[in-house]
């Protein structure tokens, strides 16, 4: 996330801030980020953090218990899991999801990067929420044009550039899921490297760059406090997805998640003229989806995601881990509370199941992806220990 400057003031009263991650990997930005918040807006930090794939339709690179053992060790409290139905959503679902579970945990403020100031967001948010910028997006949309660029001409040139931006995009979910609780958004600009950015500046650099150092065996070590035995790459199951994809029926693939307008015959025809995803994707790739949506609509299909799931509200409350001297984070108001996943995933009724096992299909990828055996009925909530 870089070197991170805060536009909020700290409130008296604000004490538990929440921040909405996937740490892949979590990296010393990361870290900064945590500190910071520690030192200026919050007493306790509650990481709600994606689990075995990401919002760009991949794995993670490692486990989801490494990442959260790493953000532990580095200034989180807790860390529970934003399910995979969500995990891998688009913004809006996203971020309405973490929020969910924001408030579950009784957090006051939600930190997350943006590039602009929380002023600028609101009145960016203020713009695109108006009646005549709907109508403006309607008739582009009518006309044949596609959502981000029906949405940035409708704005105009004042918020086009806010709106464009890859962490204002969630920021800006953020603060309208945010409006629907008591959580205060506090937004935190970033004034170095940016998330996707192929730059080092010091002893920071991007989640992507880093990736990009692990999967060349470059040393990344001054980068990030963690190590990383076993990296997961998408491509160690796309014979699952190739599969999957040639297998799947017609009416399966149109009930998934983010599938329409007849999306799911052209990915289907393709399926069956292709041997690599990478192929299919290029030939399914138009101006209306972007490579990011149909590689999560690819994995959806692995999966199992519907639209019905990602229409469901968030479902239960998971732990992966917290803090020794902070148990008395572990609580939930009204969702069902998974610490031993065993007991809690029994006592789920049968939509929330559905959604979990969601879960379990996800890390049962990952294991073969890391050539892992990690067990989720087993392997219980990390306890992190005060070194101090």
């Amino acid at each position: 996330m870089g070197i991170f400057k805060c536009f909020a003031k700290r409130g008296d009263k604000m004490k538990r801030a929440a921040v909405i991650c996937e740490f892949n990997p979590f990296h010393n930005g990361h870290k900064f980020l945590l500190e910071k918040i520690k030192e200026e807006y919050a007493d306790e930090i509650v990481c709600i953090m994606s689990g075995s794939f990401v919002q760009r339709g991949e794995l993670a690179v490692t486990d989801k218990y490494s990442r959260a053992k790493a953000a532990l060790q580095n200034g989180a409290d807790l860390v529970a899991e934003l399910p995979t139905v969500y995990a891998m959503a688009a913004a809006q679902v996203f971020a309405e999801s973490g929020v969910r579970l924001a408030q579950e945990l009784q957090c006051d403020l939600l930190c997350f990067g943006a590039e602009n100031s929380l002023e600028e967001l609101y009145a960016a948010l203020d713009a695109i929420d108006s009646d005549a910028v709907q109508m403006k997006i309607a008739d582009q949309m009518k006309a044949g044009s596609y959502y981000p660029k029906a949405l940035s001409d409708a704005v105009g040139d004042q918020y086009a550039g806010i709106i464009s931006r890859p962490n204002n995009i969630l920021a800006l979910e953020y603060i309208r899921a945010c409006k629907k609780t008591g959580i205060e958004p506090v937004a935190v600009k970033r004034k170095a490297v940016n998330h996707d950015s192929g730059l080092i500046i010091g002893n920071m650099a991007s989640a992507t760059k880093i990736r990009e150092m692990i999967k060349t065996n470059t040393d990344y070590s001054p980068y990030t406090p963690i190590r990383i035995e076993n990296p997961a790459y998408t491509e160690s199951i796309e014979a699952a997805i190739l599969y999957r994809l040639k297998t799947i029926s017609t009416e399966e693939f149109a009930k998934l998640a983010d599938v329409y307008e007849g999306l799911e015959n052209r990915i289907i025809e393709a399926a069956k003229n292709y041997n690599s995803v990478q192929e299919i994707l290029e030939a399914i790739k138009t101006k209306r989806y972007t490579m990011a949506r149909l590689r999560r609509i690819l994995l959806y299909a692995l999966l199992g995601i519907t639209k019905e799931m990602q229409r469901t509200p968030v479902p239960y409350l998971r732990i992966l881990g917290v803090r020794e001297d902070k148990k008395q984070l572990i609580r939930s108001t009204d969702l069902p509370l998974i610490v031993d996943v065993r007991r809690g995933y029994d006592a789920l009724n049968d939509s929330a199941k559905e959604i979990f096992d969601i879960d379990i299909k996800a890390s049962e990828l990952m294991n073969i992806a890391s050539n892992e055996t990690v067990n989720e009925f087993s392997q219980g909530v990390i306890q992190m220990k005060d070194e101090g």
